[in-house]
């Protein structure tokens, strides 16, 4: 069985920064692409950052150049450092793991997600 476990979120005065961990954990091979994806009140969950295990990343136009995802591929760790964060980045963080292959499993994994608010 594999599990994803977040940690980092809270609530952050406009401007300032958080930094979120998740990590999976089970009995791994290998995981295609690790990220974060939000979801605030009344809206759909979207795509915040993503990253692959080539190194590959990509984000979401609201966050680039403020939010930094980064990978310990060794750790099955997935990290997203949020800068001058915003009211609008309020939400709820999922982290993903997709194209996991595991010793008795396979697919797709979501954490139980991690409340960022943003407010003064």
């Amino acid at each position: 069985q594999v599990q994803l476990v977040e940690s980092g979120g809270g609530l952050v005065q406009p401007g300032g920064s958080l930094r979120l961990s998740c990590t999976a954990s089970g009995r791994i091979f290998s995981i295609s692409g690790m990220g974060w994806y939000r979801q605030a009140p009344g809206k759909q969950r979207e795509l915040v950052a993503r990253a692959t295990s080539g190194g590959s990343t990509n984000y979401a136009d609201s966050v680039r150049g403020r939010f930094t995802i980064s990978r310990d591929i060794a750790k099955n760790t997935v990290y997203l450092q949020m800068n001058s964060l915003k009211p609008e980045d309020t939400a709820v963080y999922y982290c993903n793991a997709d194209g996991v292959l595991g010793y008795t499993t396979s697919g797709d994994y979501w954490g139980q997600g991690t409340q960022v608010t943003v407010s003064s």
